[in-house]
Order: C-alpha cells, then structure tokens, then sequence
C-alpha cells in the first residue's frame, strides 16, 4: 500500500531528515586512514543514543539477508556496494567508502547515504562518486507532481549510461515513513512516463549506486555485504525525498 503523508505529517519528519544528515555529516568527517568500521558505527550509534532515535538496522531482517543485521549503519568498502555490514577493518589509504544510513525520530523515518574516498584519491573513483551524486540530483529534479516513475528512474539510468556504467536493478530506491522500506519500488533504471503517477504527498528514498565495470553482484560470506562480481569499486549517494506541490523537499539536505 503507498500512503500520502499530509503536509502536516511531511513537516513532522523534517527532524528525522536533520538528523540522519547530521549523522552522515559527522560520520563524513570521522572517516578517514587508521579508522575502524567499528568505530564509526560506535559513533552513529552514540548519536542515536543522544538523540532519542531509534536504529532502522539494528533488528532489520528480511528475506534477502542472512540473520538480523546488527549494527546501525551500512559501511560498504571498495568491491562492497550495499548492505556493508560493519566490521573490524581499519580504513586504509584511497579506501572508496560508502555509508548508508537510516533512523526512526519520533516514529517517522528517513533514510539517506554518502561515499567518499579516505586519504589519497583515484581519479576513477571521484568520477564514479560524482555520477552517482549526478543521478541522484538530476533524478530529484524529476520528482514533480504529476511525473512518473519511470521519470526518476529513467534520469538514473541516463545519467549512468553516459558515464559509461551499466545499472543494477536488484536494489533501488523506496517508499518512506513510519518504517523504512515501503511501496513504491523506486528502480535505477526505466523508460520516462512509465509507472506511478507521482502525487503530493508521496515520500521516497531515492539512491543510485554504480560499479566501476560491471552491473552484477554477490553476496559475501557474511550473508549481508553485496560485492560487484568483479571486484571493481562501487558508490552510492541517496536522499529521502517528498513530493509536494512547490517541487521535491530534500528532507535529509547535508550542509
């Protein structure tokens, strides 16, 4: 079922949205060469202490991963594009990271993600960063009353393609609000005036993610993390986004 949020319901998950941009913000800046995984999951994990929220992850179990997740934040490595289970690994120089991040303030949800590069960067990898923040904005862009799904989709896939990147459409973007996946599907991918009609009210989050040459994908061994199958790096930018009259309201905008 896709449920419209009045503008009364869209105002009340503006501080989830501040939050999980905070959250990402700092996580942004404590990454870095000589920095364990662990610890900026202790770190977001703190914030959500201090803030009253709740983990989206945590508890999180569906049917494609392999036991509860755990942890409050995906940290995908290099070759590890989504689902990045955070574990004991020190950052090392020109690591391409990627953190995706979601929490629960006040019962409602937003959800929003980042990659950056630690230490000394590739040009390859700043490239591929960059047109996943440029699917992302342009795919935004796309998300006005009236349009379709396959309009957000479709900018995705235009903006990949010119990059030369093939897309994977096993995970996408989603429905958002009191819980952190919902209807509707949001792909990476589709044909412009395909789809649901997009109506005020409709909260999404919508998230690129690119690999460097290939657009299949594997499970690691530890049931969770989601690796290219080739072992190129991955990146992913995304943003909880809703539809309203005056245009789409990036709820979790980063300073």
């Amino acid at each position: 079922m896709i449920e419209l949020k009045t503008p009364a319901e869209i105002e009340a998950m503006r501080p989830a949205g501040r939050f999980v941009a905070s959250v990402l913000t700092a996580l942004r800046e404590a990454a870095d060469v000589g920095v364990n995984l662990l610890d900026l999951d202790s770190l977001a994990h703190r914030m959500i202490r201090d803030a009253g929220g709740e983990s989206c992850y945590i508890d999180y179990h569906p049917s494609f991963g392999a036991s509860p997740f755990g942890k409050v934040l995906c940290t995908s490595v290099n070759d590890a594009v989504l689902h990045g289970l955070p574990h004991d690994y020190v950052l090392r120089d020109g690591d391409l990271l990627s953190v995706d991040f979601a929490a629960s303030i006040d019962g409602w949800v937003s959800d929003s993600a980042l990659s950056v590069v630690v230490g000394t960067p590739r040009d390859e990898d700043l490239r591929l960063i960059e047109h996943t923040e440029r699917a992302l904005a342009v795919a935004i862009d796309a998300a006005q009353v009236d349009a379709k799904i396959g309009d957000i989709s479709a900018a995705i896939g235009d903006v990949a393609r010119s990059g030369g990147y093939a897309v994977n459409t096993q995970f996408g973007g989603h429905g958002v609000g009191r819980t952190m996946h919902g209807e509707p599907h949001v792909p990476n991918d589709g044909r412009a005036g395909r789809g649901l009609r997009l109506r005020p009210g409709l909260v999404v989050a919508i998230e690129p993610w690119l690999m460097a040459t290939t657009d299949e994908i594997y499970t690691d061994d530890d049931g969770w993390t989601l690796r290219s199958a080739d072992g190129s790096r991955g990146a992913h930018s995304e943003h909880t986004i809703a539809i309203t009259e005056d245009g789409p309201l990036v709820l979790t905008a980063r300073d």
